[in-house]
């Protein structure tokens, strides 16, 4: 006898077989076993089968359980005050030369008790995971040195405790240069590549190494003496790439076999096709891009024409994304870059897993992988993408339970 029965639903499995992309399945039914998915098929092909509970859905949509794929959820403060400098024409290098920006969150990060950054990043975490989300990658980052970092590390693990959600652990190595460490680069860029990266691995607190790599931040060749070093360690890479302008990071990024690129507006042909080749994955940020009010989008038309998989995430910040809404940030994915609806879904599913190395558990639908599911009260697919901060699922489950 099966845990759990789902029956009377429309499934987007976005398990991919001819002729239907989606693995769209109408009238479908998903069986559930030790918080896992036993089968899934059209309901007819699992009658006759019994499960301690059956829960009919009245026709809704299930999905897969939502995936935000790059947040920097930890941080302490907020950056409202830079909001209003924006709206009156300060850029991003302004604000930041200003002693805003990620210096201003570093700050308040350091300034905050450990259980103040909990109840904070909470909050937002229950935002996201009402919005339908069942992971969350999170990023340190703002705390620029080897203590601070491993500190927003352990906490972003403490935060996953107890919560129905699965948290991804990112360490954002090089993110900022601290404005005491100006004269000092080459040393600081050695601490954090000799020591930060060496003692996150070995405290098992990250999954992935990640660096901003822009005029502003850190140059092509400090990032691959990063990716270097956390190849030495066993840990994969990831990237803030082209945001701003291009410094050629989404073809360093593919170099090192990175998972993601991320931000990419100002991607070139020969970075899309060296992300094709590497099997990085693709992260646009809608968030950053409305935030910012940025006018270059980024090149989905090239990512579409070399099969790069694109993926969507909130970039959740506390300066240039102050995004909670996956829902939101699927929709600005359709109506600020012109994706699909099919493909701003796949963008926070399928594709997302991917960007975190785990499409082989989640991100879709499939015997064997994780039951993480969400369940829609919509009439079609298509209305995760048209609406404007449509409200979170009718259901959201983790590991096969109602969470």
């Amino acid at each position: 006898m099966w845990d759990r029965l789902l029956v009377d639903c429309n499934i987007a499995t976005f398990e991919e077989s001819p002729g239907n992309p989606l693995g769209l399945i109408e009238n479908g039914a998903i069986a559930i076993e030790a918080g896992k998915i036993l089968r899934v098929g059209k309901r007819t092909e699992l009658a006759g089968f019994r499960a301690r509970q059956v829960d009919a859905l009245g026709g809704a949509w299930v999905t897969p359980g939502l995936i935000d794929c790059h947040t920097h959820l930890v941080f302490g403060g907020t950056r409202a005050d830079e909001h209003a400098m924006r709206r009156a024409g300060a850029s991003y290098e302004e604000i930041a030369e200003a002693g805003g920006g990620i210096a201003s969150t570093v700050k308040r990060t350091a300034a905050a008790s450990e259980e103040e950054l909990l109840q904070q990043s909470r909050r937002r975490l229950h935002a996201l995971m009402r919005g339908g989300c069942t992971t969350v990658e999170i990023k340190s980052g703002y705390g620029l040195d080897l203590k601070s970092e491993l500190r927003l590390l352990k906490i972003a693990d403490e935060l996953g405790k107890g919560e129905a959600v699965r948290l991804v652990p990112t360490v954002l190595a090089l993110h900022a240069l601290p404005a005491d460490q100006r004269d000092r680069r080459a040393h600081y860029v050695s601490e954090i590549v000799d020591k930060l990266i060496p003692a996150a691995a070995r405290q098992g607190i990250a999954t992935s190494v990640d660096a901003f790599c822009e005029n502003i931040a850190f140059t092509p060749d400090e990032v691959e003496r990063l990716f270097k070093a956390a190849g030495h360690h066993g840990l994969r890479v990831r990237l803030h790439a082209e945001q701003l302008s291009n410094q050629h990071g989404a073809a360093l990024a593919a170099q090192y076999r990175a998972l993601s690129a991320d931000h990419l507006e100002h991607l070139d042909d020969a970075g899309a096709k060296a992300m094709a080749a590497a099997g990085t994955v693709a992260v646009l940020l809608p968030g950053a891009f409305f935030a910012l009010q940025e006018k270059k989008k980024p090149p989905v038309a090239l990512l579409r024409k070399h099969k790069v998989p694109i993926a969507i995430a909130t970039d959740c910040n506390p300066g240039t994304s102050p995004l909670l809404s996956p829902t939101l940030a699927m929709n600005m994915a359709c109506t600020l870059f012109g994706l699909t609806p099919e493909e701003a879904v796949a963008g926070m599913t399928i594709n997302a897993a991917r960007a975190l190395g785990l499409a082989h558990t989640i991100g879709s639908i499939a015997a064997g992988k994780q039951a993480d599911l969400c369940a829609w009260r919509i009439e079609s697919l298509a209305e995760l993408g048209y609406w404007i901060g449509l409200p979170g699922p009718e259901r959201r489950i983790f590991a096969g339970s109602d969470a």
